[in-house]
């Protein structure tokens, strides 16, 4: 007895546009002749199912090979890696291959990792070996929910991206400093000093360029603010910077590195 069984459709590939679709299916193709029964699943997702990417924006492609049945060694793994780098250069650079083992993607599936739940959710499936899809209809029914693992896991993450988000303005500090140190170097080679020590450049400017009246005194008094602030922040001193803090130093640092600019000579 012949029983006709209707496949339901993913509704995603009403996200994509034509010409992404046919470029991933023709990726999809051309490693599956070369890989079989090594390739998982291939799925494209990303911006390309927004409809808001540029023409030329990368197209995401998730490629998910078997690590359970096959032996992997270092040679079948940079085979795998040439062989995927020649497929792109083939059909287009504008394709951003992702690639996972079965079994790591089958544990932030698990446990509800954000960034695989998103492929699940936009992700269309150009090959399936019968996992992907009936795992996107669990997600849409709501039967696949992070562990409380994985909670605390990313939860973790935050505070520790907060404190370097403060770090990164201390460094952006810093990087003011050496911006400011590297111009009045350069004016005073200009000037045909030989380039001094951080520590003694405010008083070089002064001596060599204020007293004659080549550089108004302001700059020397930022460069040592900035010098000052450096030594500050190396020795721990300041353990912070506000945004607006920020602001203020940025202003000054390019207000004097325009003025050394002017002195050099350049247009």
């Amino acid at each position: 007895m012949k029983v006709n069984i209707d496949r339901k459709v993913n509704p995603n590939f009403e996200l994509y546009r034509k010409e992404d679709l046919d470029i991933a299916y023709q990726f999809t193709k051309d490693l599956h002749n070369e890989l079989g029964t090594f390739i998982k699943a291939v799925v494209l997702f990303g911006s390309s199912a927004r409809r808001k990417r540029k023409p030329e924006s990368d197209l995401d492609i998730m490629v998910v090979v078997d690590d359970l049945s096959i032996n992997f060694s270092s040679e079948l793994v940079e085979a795998y890696r040439v062989i995927v780098q020649r497929i792109i250069a083939k059909n287009s650079t504008r394709l951003h291959v992702t690639s996972l083992r079965f079994s790591s993607f089958w544990e932030y599936i698990r446990n509800g990792d954000p960034i695989a739940i998103n492929i699940l959710r936009d992700g269309v499936a150009l090959i399936d070996t019968g996992f992907f899809e009936p795992l996107q209809v669990l997600l849409r029914r709501g039967r696949i929910r992070p562990t409380e693992e994985s909670i605390w896991n990313y939860y973790i993450r935050a505070p520790n991206t907060l404190h370097n988000a403060k770090w990164h303005i201390l460094q952006g500090t810093i990087d003011l400093y050496w911006a400011v140190i590297d111009a009045a170097h350069a004016a005073l080679m200009h000037h045909g000093e030989v380039p001094p020590s951080p520590d003694h450049i405010s008083d070089l400017l002064h001596d060599k360029l204020v007293k004659h009246r080549l550089l108004e005194q302001k700059y020397v008094t930022i460069m040592r603010n900035f010098y000052r602030l450096s030594k500050m922040i190396t020795h721990n001193e300041i353990k912070e910077i506000k945004g607006q803090e920020f602001d203020r130093y940025y202003g000054h640092a390019e207000e004097f590195i325009d003025r050394m600019r002017r002195f050099i000579g350049w247009k």
